[in-house]
């Protein structure tokens, strides 16, 4: 930061194109004075949060169905869906306009897709990965039906699932802000691609200083919404 803060000021780089920390901070603070910054914030993280669930949605039920008996769908569907998965979204990107056009749908069904895979993918891992004595001790006891699935299927799974939904977070945010450089008149990415446009380096960097911020808050919320529905798995003794 003092390096950051100097070199321009001295000289050493360019000021005209990187702007020290003290006058980011202080355009960040006049965007949110004006209202600017919290409502393009606003705007892109409600668009993140709709895709993002609708992803959790049919994601976390569809992985439950591919990791679960049914194991001829499985074989046939699965391969299909992790080609899928590896296909780069933005080369999708002129997919999704073609198709939703330039509004907030496209932009919806972009985070949807990026986000889907990892959570799918995850929760069949997640499953797979339920150790099969938990199941046979829990029917030995009587459990069986819906008491197995909330008692130890679903508890079992819940880490990998729980790493795909952390995982489709930062996705969903980073990808929205690419997104929102196309066709939009609102959000975070819109604010960067405006800013650059218009050679406002100082808002530029406020804006890509705020999305930073934006992506470690969303890791570190989730990081504890983890810890604390999956506390059992930290004390668990390894032997």
């Amino acid at each position: 930061m003092i390096i950051w803060e100097i070199a321009p000021r001295a000289g050493w780089v360019p000021h005209t194109f990187i702007s020290p920390p003290s006058e980011v901070l202080s355009t960040v603070w006049e965007l949110l004075l004006s209202g600017v910054l919290t409502k393009h914030i606003g705007v892109s993280l409600g668009r993140a949060l709709f895709g993002f669930l609708l992803a959790v949605i049919i994601g976390v039920p569809l992985g439950f169905l591919l990791g679960g008996s049914f194991k001829l769908f499985e074989r046939i569907v699965t391969p299909v869906l992790r080609l899928l998965g590896e296909v780069n979204p933005f080369a999708l990107f002129p997919v999704f306009i073609l198709l939703f056009g330039i509004g907030e749908v496209s932009k919806v069904a972009m985070i949807f897709w990026v986000c889907l895979w990892p959570i799918l993918l995850n929760t069949v891992t997640g499953i797979k990965g339920v150790e099969p004595l938990l199941l046979k001790s829990a029917r030995s006891m009587g459990v069986s039906g819906p008491a197995l699935f909330t008692k130890v299927i679903f508890p079992a799974a819940l880490p990998g699932i729980f790493h795909g939904i952390k995982m489709s977070s930062g996705v969903a945010f980073f990808m929205l802000i690419a997104a929102e450089m196309i066709g939009a008149s609102s959000g975070l990415g819109w604010l960067v691609w405006n800013a650059q446009n218009n050679y406002q380096i100082p808002r530029l960097f406020a804006a890509t200083v705020t999305i930073s911020t934006l992506g470690l808050l969303l890791n570190f919320v989730f990081s504890k919404l983890e810890r604390r529905l999956i506390n059992w798995k930290e004390n668990t003794p390894e032997y």
